[in-house]
Protein backbone atom coordinates (compact mmCIF):
# COMPACT_ATOMS: atom_id res chain seq x y z
CA UNK A 1 0.00 0.00 0.00
CA UNK A 2 1.34 3.57 -0.97
CA UNK A 3 1.82 6.29 1.50
CA UNK A 4 -1.01 8.61 1.79
CA UNK A 5 -0.71 11.14 -0.60
CA UNK A 6 -0.12 15.14 1.00
CA UNK A 7 -3.51 17.31 0.15
CA UNK A 8 -3.18 19.91 -2.65
CA UNK A 9 -2.63 23.17 -2.10
CA UNK A 10 -5.55 25.81 -2.88
CA UNK A 11 -4.70 29.54 -2.76
CA UNK A 12 -6.78 31.75 -3.55
CA UNK A 13 -5.66 35.22 -4.82
CA UNK A 14 -7.43 38.52 -3.60
CA UNK A 15 -7.31 41.90 -5.08
CA UNK A 16 -8.46 44.94 -7.21
CA UNK A 17 -8.29 44.50 -10.90
CA UNK A 18 -4.67 45.61 -11.37
CA UNK A 19 -3.21 44.97 -8.58
CA UNK A 20 -0.81 42.41 -9.99
CA UNK A 21 -2.64 39.41 -9.29
CA UNK A 22 -2.39 37.63 -12.45
CA UNK A 23 2.04 38.80 -12.26
CA UNK A 24 2.37 37.28 -8.67
CA UNK A 25 0.69 34.08 -9.99
CA UNK A 26 3.33 34.08 -12.82
CA UNK A 27 5.97 34.70 -10.22
CA UNK A 28 5.27 32.83 -7.54
CA UNK A 29 2.87 30.24 -8.52
CA UNK A 30 4.60 28.90 -12.20
CA UNK A 31 3.82 24.94 -11.52
CA UNK A 32 0.18 25.58 -10.25
CA UNK A 33 -3.22 25.17 -12.18
CA UNK A 34 -3.90 28.54 -12.76
CA UNK A 35 -7.63 29.05 -12.48
CA UNK A 36 -9.06 32.74 -13.84
CA UNK A 37 -12.24 33.82 -15.34
CA UNK A 38 -10.35 35.26 -17.45
CA UNK A 39 -8.99 33.19 -19.26
CA UNK A 40 -12.71 31.47 -20.51
CA UNK A 41 -13.44 33.47 -24.00
CA UNK A 42 -15.09 36.44 -24.15
CA UNK A 43 -19.01 36.05 -23.35
CA UNK A 44 -18.09 32.63 -22.30
CA UNK A 45 -21.54 31.55 -20.34
CA UNK A 46 -21.42 30.12 -16.65
CA UNK A 47 -17.81 31.41 -15.73
CA UNK A 48 -18.57 30.47 -12.10
CA UNK A 49 -19.59 27.07 -13.46
CA UNK A 50 -16.61 26.61 -15.13
CA UNK A 51 -14.04 27.93 -12.69
CA UNK A 52 -15.53 25.31 -10.44
CA UNK A 53 -15.22 22.18 -12.81
CA UNK A 54 -11.32 23.64 -12.99
CA UNK A 55 -10.87 23.59 -9.44
CA UNK A 56 -12.40 20.46 -8.79
CA UNK A 57 -10.38 18.57 -11.36
CA UNK A 58 -6.91 19.91 -10.38
CA UNK A 59 -7.69 19.40 -7.02
CA UNK A 60 -9.33 15.97 -7.36
CA UNK A 61 -6.06 14.80 -9.36
CA UNK A 62 -3.84 16.32 -6.59
CA UNK A 63 -2.36 18.99 -8.63
CA UNK A 64 -2.59 22.30 -6.65
CA UNK A 65 -4.46 25.71 -7.36
CA UNK A 66 -4.45 29.30 -8.04
CA UNK A 67 -7.76 30.70 -8.25
CA UNK A 68 -6.54 34.42 -9.62
CA UNK A 69 -10.05 36.55 -9.61
CA UNK A 70 -10.59 39.77 -7.74
CA UNK A 71 -12.71 37.35 -4.76
CA UNK A 72 -13.41 40.88 -3.65
CA UNK A 73 -16.41 39.40 -1.52
CA UNK A 74 -16.35 36.79 1.40
CA UNK A 75 -18.87 35.19 -0.23
CA UNK A 76 -16.90 34.88 -3.99
CA UNK A 77 -13.81 32.99 -1.32
CA UNK A 78 -16.28 30.46 0.48
CA UNK A 79 -17.41 29.21 -2.48
CA UNK A 80 -14.10 28.31 -3.20
CA UNK A 81 -13.26 27.28 0.06
CA UNK A 82 -16.20 25.18 0.19
CA UNK A 83 -14.77 23.44 -2.85
CA UNK A 84 -11.64 23.27 -1.54
CA UNK A 85 -12.77 21.13 1.73
CA UNK A 86 -14.27 18.65 -0.46
CA UNK A 87 -10.73 17.45 -1.39
CA UNK A 88 -8.89 18.11 2.24
CA UNK A 89 -6.54 20.66 0.28
CA UNK A 90 -4.58 23.06 2.38
CA UNK A 91 -6.53 27.01 1.58
CA UNK A 92 -3.75 29.80 0.97
CA UNK A 93 -5.37 32.83 0.92
CA UNK A 94 -2.92 36.33 -0.69
CA UNK A 95 -4.42 38.98 -0.83
CA UNK A 96 -2.29 41.53 -2.95
CA UNK A 97 -2.65 45.14 -0.97
CA UNK A 98 -2.67 47.62 -3.96
CA UNK A 99 -5.13 51.15 -3.60
CA UNK A 100 -6.52 51.91 -6.33
CA UNK A 101 -4.66 54.68 -7.80
CA UNK A 102 -1.93 52.03 -8.03
CA UNK A 103 -4.58 49.47 -9.65
CA UNK A 104 -5.60 52.68 -12.18
CA UNK A 105 -1.96 53.15 -13.03
CA UNK A 106 -0.73 49.34 -13.85
CA UNK A 107 -4.01 48.98 -15.67
CA UNK A 108 -3.12 51.82 -18.22
CA UNK A 109 0.29 50.08 -18.86
CA UNK A 110 -2.48 47.15 -20.29
CA UNK A 111 -2.95 46.12 -23.88
CA UNK A 112 -6.22 44.36 -25.46
CA UNK A 113 -8.47 42.11 -23.13
CA UNK A 114 -5.96 42.62 -20.10
CA UNK A 115 -7.23 46.43 -19.94
CA UNK A 116 -10.22 46.69 -17.90
CA UNK A 117 -12.62 49.94 -18.10
CA UNK A 118 -11.56 52.12 -14.56
CA UNK A 119 -14.95 51.53 -13.52
CA UNK A 120 -14.49 48.11 -12.85
CA UNK A 121 -11.42 48.96 -10.45
CA UNK A 122 -14.24 51.60 -8.35
CA UNK A 123 -16.65 48.59 -8.34
CA UNK A 124 -14.52 46.31 -7.20
CA UNK A 125 -13.13 48.66 -4.79
CA UNK A 126 -16.24 49.64 -3.02
CA UNK A 127 -17.31 45.76 -2.94
CA UNK A 128 -13.75 45.18 -1.70
CA UNK A 129 -13.42 43.28 2.02
CA UNK A 130 -9.75 42.10 2.76
CA UNK A 131 -10.01 38.51 3.88
CA UNK A 132 -9.95 37.42 7.36
CA UNK A 133 -8.31 34.24 8.98
CA UNK A 134 -12.34 33.79 10.20
CA UNK A 135 -13.06 32.59 6.86
CA UNK A 136 -11.43 29.37 6.78
CA UNK A 137 -7.69 29.91 5.50
CA UNK A 138 -5.03 28.05 7.01
CA UNK A 139 -2.33 30.78 5.83
CA UNK A 140 -3.71 34.16 5.31
CA UNK A 141 -0.67 36.64 4.12
CA UNK A 142 -0.48 40.05 2.58
CA UNK A 143 1.46 41.01 0.00
CA UNK A 144 2.02 44.97 -0.96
Amino acid sequence: MGSPRAAPECVILVGLPGAGKSTFVRTHYPAYVHVSKDNFPPGARDKQFRQDAMLRAALAAGRPVVVDNTNVTVADRAAIISVAREFGARIVGVYIDASVREAIARNETRQGRAKVPKVAIFTAAKRLVPPSPEEGFDELRIER
